[in-house]
């Protein structure tokens, strides 16, 4: 109940006298089961994070469920995009622990050595919320403002292509890319990205 809640008015719509009318029950009986606004939040996230990390990946090497599971994270912030705002201020509580130890046990697969391991993770975990989360902003703020994803990428890459050449040679270079990217798959290229750094420090 406080998913759909979350999901359909966002983490302002989330008020114990809503959840309780939805429950047909009394804000008091809440509150006996959750002290407050934060840890329903935080419970909530973690339902669909460990939905999530239980789900069914992809076999095969460490790398392949390694994405897996970046992209189901990826798409469950992007159909609840809360989740990716509740994580940033859950630090060390189950969602993220969740997810920590997921990514951790492949990690460890790959025979990082253990005084890498918690650099390698944290850097991935970083990276998976951090992409997502700001996707899932990216898609709220188009929805209250009315935008139209294409027309805004347009729009951006004209203002791109006429900066001053000498200060801003890169963002002008890629200005032309902007309209026809893919979020989901820059995604995917960033972790393949880390992984490849691994794999490269791990021959070295």
């Amino acid at each position: 109940m406080s998913i759909e809640l979350l999901d359909s008015s966002g983490e302002s719509g989330l008020t114990f006298r809503a959840l309780s009318e939805r429950l047909v029950t009394g804000p008091g009986a809440i509150y006996w089961h959750i002290d407050s606004k934060s840890e329903l939040l935080t419970a909530a996230c973690d339902s669909i994070v460990a939905r999530t990390m239980n789900a069914p990946t992809a076999s095969g090497t460490p790398e392949a469920i390694i994405r897996s599971l970046a992209l189901g994270l990826y798409d469950a912030i992007d159909t609840h995009p809360w989740v990716g705002s509740t994580l940033t201020r859950a630090p060390g509580q189950l969602p993220i622990v969740r997810i920590l130890e997921r990514i951790g046990q492949q990690v460890c697969a790959l025979g990082v050595p253990d005084e890498e391991q918690w650099t390698t993770v944290s850097a991935l975990l970083n990276y998976i919320i951090g992409v997502a989360g700001q996707n899932a902003d990216n898609t709220q703020f188009a929805r209250t403002h009315n935008l139209d994803r294409a027309s805004f990428l347009e729009t951006v890459s004209t203002v791109w292509s006429e900066l001053d050449p000498v200060e801003y040679p890169f963002a002008r270079s890629v200005a032309s890319q902007l309209p026809s990217h893919d979020d989901r798959a820059d995604f995917i290229a960033g972790i393949d990205l880390i992984l490849r750094g691994v794999a490269g420090a791990g021959e070295r």
